[in-house]
């Protein structure tokens, strides 16, 4: 047989009987094109998830206090915990590689604005924040580098909060009360929505000093360092570990890395990729269940005809490569489309339908006077960072 008769007669069964073979390569297409939308949506959870937990960096290193630890005896004999302290932050700061520390504490008060009262989150950080925790100031600035110990009353607010106590007025310069003391607005952080379910933008950011004075605490709730890119995680944790210990004499800390936790969140991320893909995987397997089923149902119809190519001397491997090539035509229209719908409809998926956010550039009336305190890039007034009040 030659080959242009094998190609017109593998063919020619598809051509004539069109509706079956469409519905067969429909089934395919659906295999193929679920294959490709299940795993891109599987990605797509998986790059999201991690998104969510690395925006705030990846050369992270974490301390919190106290260690859980199985002791033979009682843990009270062997057991002395002591709270970390800013003393012990600073201390890390000294260390090769560290780029930046933020000694944090946490609590909730109520913050009062004239008539208007809102009950949130109050974080207790220092200056470096915006560069460990890649969270920067809409307008104006940070937290100033002030000596941790008098930190100057200053706080910084997060967009809801902001919203909620002034509305559209500028809140630059004016005072909020925090508890018991009053502090000065210098900036307004930028919104960050809610990473990993915690509503970031709903709440203040004061000095560690004055937050843990606010609410009582004797112990930092962490300490997070950023380190140089590049730096064994692994090394500078030990190197942590050691410094600590001589300051608190026994390990009662924790230090975790961000590459230990993404490493468990990968894993468990790799897993929900599987199980999506295997998903699209039985999509696949019915279809080829299709395409099997809609041959052997080709060769009971076509019985006549395979009993005249072999009168004329055709032989049993030519036929079967004849159906061979048929199911192969079939199952090539088929992924083609499959493989347009399913990269499609990922495309589709992948658009970003969110608008690009405008950032309103927002002066105190000193800077909107003054065109030197304006400086290519900056989002927002000046005036306050050199004030001592």
């Amino acid at each position: 047989m030659l080959l242009g008769d094998f190609i017109k007669l593998s063919l020619s069964s598809v051509i004539f009987h069109r509706t079956r073979s469409m519905l067969t390569a429909l089934g395919i297409a659906v295999g193929i094109a679920s294959v490709v939308l299940l795993t891109s949506i599987g990605e797509g959870v998986n790059r999201f998830v991690l998104g969510e937990f690395t925006q705030f960096g990846t050369n992270l290193i974490a301390i919190s206090p106290g260690k859980s630890t199985t002791f033979g005896v009682s843990g009270a004999i062997v057991n002395n915990v002591r709270p970390l302290s800013i003393e012990d932050a600073e201390s890390l700061r000294r260390l090769p590689f560290i780029q930046a520390v933020v000694p944090m504490a946490q609590g909730n008060s109520a913050i009062e604005h004239g008539k208007r009262t809102r009950r949130t989150i109050i974080y207790g950080v220092g200056a470096d924040m915006p560069r460990v925790w890649q969270m920067k100031p809409a307008i104006c600035r940070f937290l100033p580098a002030d000596d941790p110990r008098f930190a100057r009353p200053f706080v910084v607010l997060g967009s809801k909060v902001r919203s909620e106590l002034f509305g559209t007025e500028n809140p630059l310069g004016k005072r909020v009360r925090i508890g018991s003391e009053s502090f000065r607005v210098i900036g307004i952080r930028e919104s960050k929505g809610q990473p990993l379910g915690f509503d970031l933008d709903d709440a203040a950011y004061i000095p560690t000093h004055k937050a843990m004075a606010l609410f009582n605490q004797d112990s930092l709730m962490e300490i997070d360092l950023l380190y140089r890119p590049g730096s064994d995680s692994e090394t500078l944790s030990e190197q942590i570990k050691k410094s600590l210990i001589q300051r608190h004499g026994n390990e009662d800390f924790t230090v975790t890395t961000q590459d230990q936790m993404l490493e468990t969140l990968g894993s468990i991320l790799d897993i929900l990729t599987l199980a999506v893909a295997a998903l699209g995987g039985i999509s696949l397997l019915v279809g080829g269940v299709g395409i099997l089923t809609i041959m052997t149902i080709s060769v009971t119809e076509r019985t006549t005809e395979v009993g005249l190519l072999r009168a004329i001397g055709a032989r049993k491997r030519q036929i079967l490569w004849l159906f061979i090539g048929e199911a192969v035509v079939l199952a090539s229209l088929g992924g083609l489309a499959g493989l347009i719908i399913g990269a499609g409809g990922a495309w589709l998926l992948g658009v970003d339908s969110c608008a690009a956010r405008s950032h309103t550039l927002e002066l105190c009336a000193a800077c909107r006077g003054d065109s030197r305190r304006y400086r290519p890039g900056c989002r927002g007034c000046s005036c306050l960072a050199g004030s001592r009040t």
